[in-house]
């Protein structure tokens, strides 16, 4: 039984994903490379079904990086800063944040970690798009928020220095 469970899991989402999220978003991750218009239907249903789902956000924003909508990537990257920002009690502005950053621990929990996460995404989708300086002011700020670089941020700040060079 253990064994057909590690194949129906194709990903491994966060231990405290509903049950019915997790199912909606492994049949999104399956529909993924054969059929996109399904995966996309999976993935937002998945986000409909427990929007205060941060995983949803999370896998949603990775699937339209992935095929080239960074644009759509982008809104649901703020959507789930947002979300997060509104499930931890913290400003959904990391600008607002890093200016009071003494004020918010973001080291807290998986809610923090994931803001800190979500924020390197949407620097690396500013970077992909051709906002350099955009994504440059996000890292700055990243850089304040997360010293200890919990999210990896130094790699897409990495990145972002090679494109000036």
């Amino acid at each position: 039984m253990a064994a057909s469970a590690l194949i129906d899991e194709r990903v491994l989402f966060s231990p405290n994903i509903p049950d019915a999220v997790n199912r909606l978003l492994q049949a999104a991750v399956a529909a993924s490379s054969i059929d996109q218009q399904r995966a996309e239907a999976l993935f937002l249903q998945a986000q409909a079904l427990d929007s205060c789902c941060l995983q949803s956000y999370f896998a949603l924003y990775k699937f339209y990086f992935f095929q080239k909508r960074l644009a759509d990537a982008e809104r649901i990257v703020i959507a789930g800063l947002e979300e997060s920002a509104r499930q931890g009690g913290f400003p959904s502005d990391y600008r607002r944040l890093a200016q009071n950053r003494q004020q918010w621990n973001l080291y807290a929990d998986d809610i923090t970690l994931f803001y800190l996460y979500t924020l390197k995404a949407l620097a690396f989708i500013k970077l992909r798009q051709g906002f350099d300086t955009e994504a440059k002011l996000v890292l700055t700020h990243l850089q304040q928020l997360d010293p200890k670089d919990l999210s990896g941020a130094s790699v897409i700040m990495d990145l972002a220095a090679g494109v000036t060079e």
